[in-house]
């Protein structure tokens, strides 16, 4: 899935992640209309970088660990201190395997599109097939 704004955690996964029987994240986020309404668990989420409160790195935290967020982050600037501790703390504190990419420039997000296939390489290489 791919959004050309910032991608503002709490506001997106506010609504799911405060449900106890939610089983997907649902964009709740009304301001990014590129992702509103999209499911977004265990996609890669493809953004030029986070936005919001201090509580991003939390709200990451909180959905990896009930297995609902995206599977990769993969960022076109470089990633905040709170996304960046957010996806740490899930796979250190809980082996959640997030992956997590920055700098990938704004070429990436204007080659890539929602359904597309991404591969991520052991070397950090990723492909938009």
């Amino acid at each position: 899935v791919v959004t050309n704004t910032g991608f503002n955690t709490l506001a997106s996964c506010q609504t799911s992640a405060l449900l106890a029987t939610s089983k997907k994240i649902i964009v709740s986020d009304q301001n990014n209309k590129e992702l509103y309404k999209k499911n977004i668990t265990g996609k890669a989420l493809c953004l030029p970088e986070t936005i919001g409160s201090t509580t991003g790195g939390m709200v990451i935290q909180t959905v990896a660990v009930r297995n609902l967020a995206p599977k990769a982050w993969l960022f076109s600037h470089h990633i905040d201190p709170l996304a960046a501790s957010g996806i740490i703390l899930s796979n250190v504190w809980n082996d959640c395997g997030l992956i997590a990419i920055d700098e990938l420039g704004d070429e990436f997000l204007e080659a890539v599109k929602t359904g597309d296939t991404v591969s991520i390489q052991e070397d950090g290489t990723v492909i938009v097939e």
